[in-house]
């Protein structure tokens, strides 16, 4: 088996894996409770808290759990605009967001909120000059993400925190879910950051959204006001431990392993363009050293999904939230790309486990697959 679909869902570490399972054989209480067993749970819960806050430089109170990075999307976004509203109704957003946001942005904007979406250029960028050229009197909100996961294209979300700095009326959010532990990313510019632990090697049902300190959020869950009084819920004490685990060994990992993915990229790229018939929509800069989207126009996505699948080899059409729909992907149509070539993007996302032979490998089934499909439809 051959798995390039990493930006979709990444494969647990055995050492995730295992704590998982020992905490949720040994250490199994309610952390609310108070008695020992839940107090145990509760020091787990603490600890992880603390090492999560140490490996993203932040503080142990301005992280949350949350059941993944579309809920921490969700509270960010509508926490926000919703603590917000008598201070303004305005949010900024790009053309490019992954539907966890804007479907929370749209459902933000039927309730009165007002929106501004940024249109990206053919590599799929804005620029700072953009979301500065948007701000009005009542911008409340800016929610952007720093690697796209259907593209790979970073967006200078650094930059965009500091020129925010000027306008503390104004609230930033970054979805940094596709970037972390493969795109390094300051967060002292940064209100808030949506993580998903299922994208690093942890498993799924368990996020992360960092709200820094002075950011006010308004609940979207109402119950035991856990987490801050901002996440009602019993914790998910073994996912988060485990989540825990996760994020240090994905960036432990990060130096050498992003070294060596960059290298595969560049690899894989210039193979790919190599090939007769095959479009790049990756752009070589500015881009995550993990992702790669290209066309094969007049074949159709899906049809070559499955027959690299015949062959134990796993890649992807669009994001894995939309990739059941028919319809082109919203980020290449955004960037410009014909609809012919946006209905056959294939993403390539690899991770600190994948080889060259198994790119290699990748190729020349890749090649073999669009020469034996376009013979069949002659």
């Amino acid at each position: 088996m051959i798995y390039l679909d990493n930006s979709a869902t990444t494969k647990p570490y055995k050492e995730v894996l295992d704590s998982f399972l020992t905490v949720s054989t040994n250490y199994f209480g309610n952390p609310s409770s108070i008695h020992s067993m839940g107090g145990e749970a509760e020091k787990l819960l603490h600890r992880s808290r603390e090492t999560i806050a140490a490996l993203l430089s932040v503080s142990h109170k301005e992280v949350i759990f949350t059941s993944g990075g579309t809920e921490s999307n969700n509270l960010a976004i509508k926490g926000c605009a919703l603590s917000k509203k008598i201070v303004g109704n305005h949010i900024i957003t790009t053309a490019i967001e992954h539907p966890s946001v804007t479907n929370a942005i749209n459902d933000l904007e039927a309730e009165g909120f007002t929106v501004t979406i940024l249109p990206v250029d053919k590599d799929g960028q804005i620029t700072t000059g953009q979301v500065e050229e948007a701000i009005r009197k009542d911008t409340i909100l800016v929610s952007i993400m720093h690697v796209n996961n259907e593209t790979g294209v970073m967006q200078p979300v650094e930059e965009i925190g500091q020129l925010l700095a000027d306008y503390p009326q104004v609230t930033f959010h970054v979805d940094h879910i596709q970037g972390i532990g493969k795109v390094p990313l300051n967060m002292e510019s940064i209100d808030l950051c949506s993580l998903s632990a299922h994208k690093f090697h942890g498993l799924k049902g368990n996020g992360i959204l960092i709200a820094k300190n002075g950011v006010k959020l308004h609940p979207i869950l109402s119950g035991g006001n856990q987490e801050w009084t901002l996440r009602s819920g019993t914790e998910n004490v073994a996912g988060i431990v485990a989540m825990t685990k996760a994020l240090r060994l994905t960036l432990e990992k990060s130096e050498q392993g992003l070294l060596q993915m960059e290298t595969l990229k560049q690899f894989c790229m210039e193979e790919l363009m190599k090939m007769d018939g095959v479009f790049l929509h990756t752009p070589e800069q500015h881009s995550a050293p993990h992702i790669i989207n290209f066309s094969v126009p007049g074949i159709k996505s899906e049809v070559l999904v499955h027959a690299l699948g015949t062959k134990g080899i796993f890649v992807s059409t669009t994001s894995a939230c939309s990739s059941k729909r028919k319809a082109p992907s919203k980020t290449l149509m955004a960037m410009g790309v014909s609809r012919s070539k946006a209905e056959s993007a294939i993403r390539v996302s690899m991770t600190y486990q994948t080889t060259k032979p198994e790119l290699q490998t990748f190729l020349n089934e890749l090649h073999h697959a669009i020469f034996t499909i376009k013979e069949v439809t002659r």
